[in-house]
């Protein structure tokens, strides 16, 4: 392998300290998020977007039934998408998963660094 590839591939330390970064960053990150959809501003933006949404149906000719149909319909949108969000959270939250995932990983990138020099 040349000189030249060697320097541009990481090493596995690189790679691990990486992974450790990104596995503390992004359990805050879905904090964050998680705490800004289900602040009591995002609250009633959503009761304001869909009061919005139900009267367009509405004026638009919809029939009541449908318009509360698909009203509720957008509104679980938003419940299904701070369900996965919740889960997420949990899911950054579990020490011994992430660690074995993070181990896993630098399992993968040591075989493929590995087999790519076996290829050279």
């Amino acid at each position: 392998m040349s000189e030249k590839k060697k320097r541009e591939m990481p090493e596995a330390e690189e790679v691990k300290e990486i992974l450790g970064v990104v596995s503390a960053e992004i359990p805050a990150l879905i904090k964050g998020i998680i705490n800004s959809v289900f602040s009591e501003e995002a609250g009633k933006d959503m009761g304001r977007a869909a009061a919005a949404f139900y009267k367009e149906l509405k004026e638009g000719g919809m029939p009541e039934d449908v318009a509360v149909k698909m009203t509720e319909n957008y509104i679980g949108v938003f419940t299904s998408l701070g369900d996965i969000l919740k889960n997420a959270g949990k899911w950054g939250g579990k020490k011994h998963v992430s660690s074995e995932i993070e181990e896993e990983i630098a399992k993968k990138i040591k075989e493929k660094i590995a087999e790519k020099r076996e290829e050279e």
